[in-house]
């Protein structure tokens, strides 16, 4: 990497390495004589990973989004140096400034509006209600193991089909606080960046919604959800209680193939912390199999166990 950079603008600079996520990839903050930053980017994927990284990037900033440039790329790697975009996400700032809350969700409300104003890419893999119900694969193999998903998977595929259809627009996939970094000398849809958007799909509306309200990480204030969900609602013109039921059963998709991916993450790659995270997404799952409408599917799910009674 050193003999990389040493050909770059970059050769020289500070490195300060960054906490991981759940990802494989590896951050580093770059600094230079004069204080000016970047981020070095490591993505074991490969070169083809950081291409489509960078197209989506493009894309994002071609839409009048905060997202990060490519430097410079190490060619026949997922190595790159982007813009730095800052250091504090959505997350670290309510943690100091919680009054915030609802005026900084519904900044980030405005960008999804803004961003859902156009089709998604053609490029871009569609998920489809029959790929959303495959993706529950890792709730059998790892959270648990033996449970028949088959009654589930046609329950959910029903349901996706039903309640969860909308225009395919470009969904981030992991839109939640601590990928949202917040900009305050910045206005506009320039306050808010854009990171880990490399696995996004075309979606529809919903799905980012469900990501963004129901967070993993964080528990959302009583009625920040809601005024999302009013605030989206109101601005597109989309009828709210077919919204909230799409985001409904989204939420219940994404969260159960999130019950699987953090047990695999902690029983295959050595990060227990992910353990701590499973009773929120189950109470997610919950809330939401309580929608009236959901009923078939919260009834094909009745014998999966709660974390406290995972084999």
């Amino acid at each position: 990497m050193a003999d990389w950079l040493s050909d770059t603008a970059f050769a020289g600079w500070a490195r300060a390495p960054l906490a991981g996520d759940a990802s494989s990839r590896l951050y580093t903050r770059l600094t230079g004589p004069d204080g000016e930053t970047a981020m070095l980017m490591e993505d074991p994927s490969g070169e083809a990973a950081r291409t489509r990284f960078t197209r989506i990037a493009d894309h994002l900033r071609s839409l009048g989004l905060c997202a990060p440039q490519t430097h410079a790329a190490r060619p026949g790697s997922g190595d790159a140096v982007l813009s730095d975009l800052g250091v504090l996400t959505l997350a670290a700032h309510l943690e100091t400034t919680p009054k915030d809350e609802t005026s900084a969700y519904i900044a980030v409300t405005d960008l999804l509006i803004a961003l859902h104003r156009h089709a998604a890419p053609a490029w871009l893999e569609p998920l489809t209600p029959e790929r959303g119900a495959e993706m529950l694969a890792p709730l059998a193999s790892h959270y648990a193991p033996g449970f028949d998903l088959t009654e589930p998977q046609e329950a959910l595929h029903r349901a996706l089909e039903t309640f969860g259809t909308g225009p395919a627009v470009l969904a981030h996939r992991d839109f939640h606080a601590e990928n949202l970094i917040w900009r305050a000398d910045h206005t506009g849809l320039d306050r808010i960046g854009l990171l880990d958007f490399q696995d996004a799909v075309a979606a529809p509306p919903a799905y980012d919604l469900a990501s963004l309200t129901r967070d993993c990480r964080r528990d959302l204030s009583p009625g920040v959800a809601d005024a999302i969900t009013d605030h989206y609602a109101a601005a597109t013109g989309t009828d709210r209680e077919r919204l909230a039921r799409a985001i409904a059963v989204w939420a219940v998709q994404r969260n159960l193939r999130i019950l699987g991916v953090f047990a695999r993450l902690a029983a295959d790659r050595g990060k227990p912390g992910y353990l701590d995270l499973l009773p929120r997404v189950w109470r997610h799952i919950q809330t939401d199999l309580a929608h009236p409408d959901l009923g078939d599917l919260a009834q094909s799910l009745r014998a999966l166990p709660a974390p406290e009674n995972r084999p």
